[in-house]
């Protein structure tokens, strides 16, 4: 008999979900934050940790594997191996020379294994619970342990490095580091803040040593986790399946609308948290690290939740297509209030954390829309696709690629302009998503009254 019916869900989804989010902030945002208090430059921040999407940008083209190799539970617990592995080897090195390019290194394998790790994740979700019901019974929990995994990254795990630093370091600030420090400072100069994310990186790798230890225990053996037989014709068939997607006759719509709506946004969000450590004279607000994992990584990831959940509730109330538009100014128009941030340079932490939780509410709002879209591109034109599951991880490769790409050049982009005029940039960058927006066709769909 499958262990899947004798073992809880509330044994393993938590957990599982969880260590999904924890890989993933830490490579765009524990990232952002640590290079930058190891002064690095932002245009180099920006342009390398950009790269570090791609793993989820070209994650369907290996996703069959998962399939085809092996059990979904085996390559869960290997992986959170992997990751912790890991996590411990950017421990080491990060005191060391070659620092910068030895922990981009470890980022990118650990993106890979992350964005595999989704793949065995979700696969093995829908197989350890096959009603439809109980799946939809545990997709709140899902989410919710994902968006705490997100607050523990950006707010406790940044706090904690803050403090770390705080009592084994200088007493002068980030402030101190030259403006034009690049990723070659000499390691002496770095020793206090490098030990400090040491340390972090270390607590992280526990974890998911423990994390895997723990799910190969708890996670169950659903009778479904196999490998899929193989077929001579299976390349054929993926291609098609691949084909399929971009036979729509709306596919020009469909991917400026994937590509297009968060241009603004992944060239925002890069510089949040340098903007935030920079000091005032450098035109940021001076922060302490600890201060931002409170506004940006508690405050702000608590409102972006909130506005999920609202945008969801809002579109079941009315439908996509009433709900898009309020949705689209809900997500944009809260741009604004950076501009006017970096225009004052207020240096009280509760007016920031407030400013940083309305753009966060309003992005969760506007994102949902465009989750809600793209489960509608991968039903199909008539919501009756048999290859939604690969659609749909299709999709989500454009969802990253549109963060990706944008966000490369933000840096550069702003230490040309200086804050104000980048997040004045960022602003006019709205543009493109308010016209693919009105392009796209959207499914009308009943709303619930």
């Amino acid at each position: 008999m499958s262990t899947s019916a004798a073992r809880s869900p509330w044994a393993w989804v938590p957990s599982l979900y969880f260590t999904q989010g924890v890989p993933y902030v830490s490579v765009m945002t524990l990232a952002v934050v640590m290079y930058k208090n190891l002064g690095v430059g932002n245009a180099e921040i920006a342009l390398a940790t950009s790269w570090l999407y791609l793993p989820w940008v070209v994650k369907p083209l290996w996703s069959p594997l998962v399939d085809l190799v092996g059990r979904k539970r085996h390559w869960i617990v290997a992986l959170q191996f992997a990751v912790g592995a890991a996590l411990a080897m950017v421990a080491l090195v990060l005191p060391g020379p070659r620092w910068f390019a030895l922990t981009l290194a470890l980022f990118w394998l650990m993106a890979f294994a992350s964005a595999t790790h989704d793949i065995a994740a979700d696969g093995f979700y829908m197989l350890a619970l096959p009603d439809e019901r109980r799946q939809a019974a545990y997709v709140g929990v899902r989410s919710t342990f994902y968006r705490l995994a997100m607050i523990a990254g950006q707010g406790g795990l940044v706090v904690l490095a803050g403090t770390l630093y705080e009592h084994r370091g200088p007493a002068a600030a980030i402030s101190t580091v030259p403006a034009a420090a690049s990723a070659t400072m000499a390691t002496s100069e770095m020793t206090p803040w490098a030990t400090a994310w040491a340390s972090v990186m270390a607590l992280l790798s526990a974890l998911f040593f423990a994390a895997a230890l723990y799910h190969a225990w708890a996670l169950p053996r659903p009778g479904g986790d196999r490998a899929a037989p193989r077929t001579p014709a299976f390349g054929a068939d993926f291609l098609r399946v691949f084909a399929a997607f971009f036979r729509r006759g709306d596919i020009a719509r469909v991917l400026a609308f994937l590509l297009l709506y968060r241009f603004a946004e992944a060239q925002l969000v890069k510089l949040v948290a340098p903007f935030l450590l920079d000091p005032v004279s450098a035109g940021g607000l001076g922060l302490r690290t600890q201060d931002v994992g409170v506004a940006y990584g508690s405050f702000g990831v608590a409102a972006l939740t909130a506005g999920g959940l609202l945008g969801g509730w809002f579109i079941g109330r009315i439908g996509l297509r009433r709900a898009l538009w309020p949705l689209v100014f809900a997500m944009h128009l809260p741009n604004a209030l950076y501009v006017a941030l970096a225009a004052w340079q207020p240096q009280q932490l509760a007016l920031v954390s407030t400013a940083i939780a309305i753009e966060q509410f309003g992005y969760g709002l506007g994102f949902t829309a465009y989750l809600v879209y793209l489960l509608q591109v991968a039903a199909g034109p008539h919501g009756d696709n048999p290859h939604r599951s690969a659609h749909y991880a299709i999709g989500t490769g454009f969802m990253a690629l549109g963060m990706m790409l944008p966000g490369m050049a933000a840096g550069w982009l702003q230490q040309l302009l200086g804050y104000r005029d980048f997040f004045v940039w960022c602003c006019v960058a709205t543009l493109p998503s308010f016209a693919a927006a009105a392009l796209i066709r959207v499914r009308d769909e009943a709303a619930t009254r």
